[in-house]
């Protein structure tokens, strides 16, 4: 067997691989020592039974979160099943016999560079703007959609933490409904500022959670400097020019098998009546929008004024007073909707993003 890394988004190391049974490590983020995120590439194994240990998974960055976990895996790059996983504590096997000559195997199912320029491409053909708001510490551009022309501004941003990919797919399907004849009427009323993928540098480079010089994106909002965090830096100062009424900020969480809000600003300081009514009506709008969103299981809330305004939807939250939430997604299945064969997958994302948009309509008169 040969085992590889892809270029964009690729992250692993092989220790030993012979005929049926490889050793791999994960590589840490560069500078900060983050992993979780894997995703490689097998070939020359089709018809045998396969073992791939992964030796360090019990010393990532989130061990809890491969407790009842499924890796996947696809034949096309395209569909990406459950394969079957085992962790004993220390070791995480993947069991697979390939089908195909090639299989590629992932934390969850990649969206890669050349899948953001398609989006961006489609959603400029349905009427879209773009801007390119800088350059990151690699020199890639920092990508924002403008859709709508409404006086309510209403940010959404993925991808803060790269290897959580089903945020970019959640925003692939959210753009897609957006753009399409049935939105026409919130376009009227609320303009949207989409970031597609906020850390293009760690999706590149096979990052879990930094960018290029090993900064977490979600702990740099109080203070972003062009020299550390040029992403949170140029975007914030956008916001700071536009104005925010509604930010969505959305990942992935690698234990919780749940999606679900942060609640995250009920702690900020100053916290307003009004924004807390906001955030309950939100939570309750998107429960009846998707039946995919709970309400029961998810972060604790922190004490009054002990938000950490670090992070992006605290700091939003409390320099505009506004809504302004995290939407956290499983890596692993929705326990309330399990799914053997594909667990939480890129199309269950992309319908959660629609949904979202039938949620922000419910509460427009209320921004």
């Amino acid at each position: 067997m040969q085992i590889t890394a892809p270029s964009d988004g690729g992250n692993i190391v092989v220790v030993s691989a012979d005929h049926d049974t490889a050793h791999l490590k994960i590589r840490p983020d560069a500078g900060s020592g983050f992993f979780q995120w894997f995703y490689f590439r097998l070939t020359g194994s089709s018809g045998v039974p396969c073992q791939l240990i992964i030796d360090n998974a019990g010393r990532s960055s989130y061990p809890a979160g491969w407790t009842d976990y499924q890796a996947v895996c696809s034949t096309d790059g395209e569909q990406w099943r459950r394969a079957r996983t085992h962790y004993d504590g220390s070791t995480l096997t993947i069991h697979h016999t390939p089908t195909s000559d090639v299989t590629w195997f992932a934390a969850f199912a990649p969206y890669s560079q050349a899948q953001h320029d398609a989006l961006l491409r489609r959603s400029l053909r349905a009427g879209a703007r773009l801007t390119a708001l800088g350059t990151t510490l690699d020199g890639q551009d920092i990508d924002l959609l403008t859709v709508g022309t409404g006086p309510l501004k209403v940010w959404i941003l993925a991808r803060q933490h790269p290897g959580e990919t089903m945020a970019e797919w959640f925003v692939d399907g959210l753009l897609d409904h957006l753009l399409s004849p049935a939105c026409a009427p919130l376009l009227a009323q609320a303009t949207f500022s989409i970031v597609p993928n906020m850390n293009p540098d760690g999706s590149r480079r096979g990052h879990l959670r930094s960018n290029a010089v090993g900064e977490n994106l979600n702990r740099a909002w109080a203070a972003p400097s062009q020299q550390r965090t040029p992403e949170v830096f140029f975007v914030r100062n956008e916001m700071d020019a536009t104005g925010v009424d509604l930010c969505l900020d959305v990942h992935g969480d690698e234990a919780l098998p749940y999606n679900f809000f942060s609640p995250g600003m009920l702690g900020i300081p100053g916290v307003t009546d009004r924004q807390r009514r906001l955030y309950a009506a939100f939570s309750q709008a998107m429960v009846a929008a998707s039946p995919e969103f709970q309400t029961t299981y998810g972060y604790p809330q922190p004490r009054p004024g002990k938000a950490n305004l670090t992070i992006c939807a605290n700091q939003i939250a409390a320099r505009f007073s506004c809504l302004a939430v995290t939407l956290e997604q499983p890596f692993k299945d929705n326990a309330d909707r399990p799914d053997d064969t594909w667990g939480w997958s890129p199309a269950r994302a992309r319908q959660l993003g629609a949904d979202c948009l039938v949620a922000i309509q419910a509460i427009v008169p209320e921004l």
